[in-house]
């Protein structure tokens, strides 16, 4: 199983793979190091991973998919369950730790080893990734409600770059997280929640095909699919705000 180390880095994985609670371990450790970023206390559940997969279970050809976020890869084995030969998953990680741990699961843990040739982590902001059109299906673990608006809006900026004509962006968030945040946060956090959610919302209305209420993960969720297509995106571009310097993520 991996192990950490006194180095903060996990140890190659036995045979029997890393264990549930190794990992709810590093997340929680990373969480609390990196809360905006994470967003989460608990790795996502196998009911939350199966339905932000769930796209890929049709009979479909070959796609290129690119997971952003995929922290220490509870929603990543889920994916690799639905590969099928020709397809390639992209995974693009902020956190260094977690880039490691997933590397070292790709030659290491028996779950990840049979798709080596058809998996690449990528360390780096999915913002700063080149292309247009390169994805079929995007899936995203990003925690949106707890960045600015303007990453917010980079961020759906790049998924509508990066997603090919007629694919699928699955992500979710947490069951009424802003109406609970709100009520206890400052004039400034409130405002910051009001302008991500009326941002998002945009997005839901004129682009989203199919919803999922998952129960059975901390806390409950809501995954969303949504159809994006750059050259629609002056839907949501009447919010924009003025033009400023564009908001970044820090890498750690």
């Amino acid at each position: 199983m991996l192990q950490e180390t006194g180095s903060r880095f996990p140890t190659p994985p036995g045979r029997a793979g890393m264990s549930f609670w190794n990992e709810c371990g590093t997340f929680w450790r990373e969480s609390r190091r990196h809360f905006r970023n994470t967003g989460a206390l608990l790795p996502s559940s196998r009911f939350l991973a199966r339905a932000l997969a769930s796209p890929l279970a049709a009979t479909r050809p070959p796609y290129r998919i690119l997971e952003v976020g995929p922290g220490t890869g509870s929603v990543t084995r889920e994916i690799l369950r639905l590969l099928q030969p020709g397809d390639r998953l992209d995974c693009v990680e902020l956190n260094e730790h977690f880039v490691q741990r997933l590397k070292l699961c790709l030659r290491h843990d028996p779950r990840f080893i049979p798709y080596q040739g058809q998996v690449h982590v990528i360390h780096s902001p999915v913002e700063d990734l080149p292309g247009e059109a390169l994805y079929d299906h995007i899936i995203s673990g990003l925690p949106l409600n707890n960045f600015p608006v303007g990453l917010v809006r980079e961020i759906f900026k790049a998924y509508s770059r990066l997603l090919k004509p007629g694919g699928v962006l699955s992500y979710f968030e947490y069951v009424l997280i802003r109406q609970i945040k709100t009520p206890f946060a400052g004039r400034r956090e409130r405002r910051r929640l009001y302008r991500v959610g009326r941002l998002v919302g945009k997005y839901i209305r004129a682009y989203q095909v199919r919803r999922q209420q998952v129960l059975m993960n901390v806390p409950p969720a809501i995954v969303r699919h949504l159809h994006l297509n750059a050259s629609h995106y002056p839907v949501v571009s009447e919010i924009a705000a003025p033009a400023r310097p564009r908001a970044r993520r820090k890498p750690r």
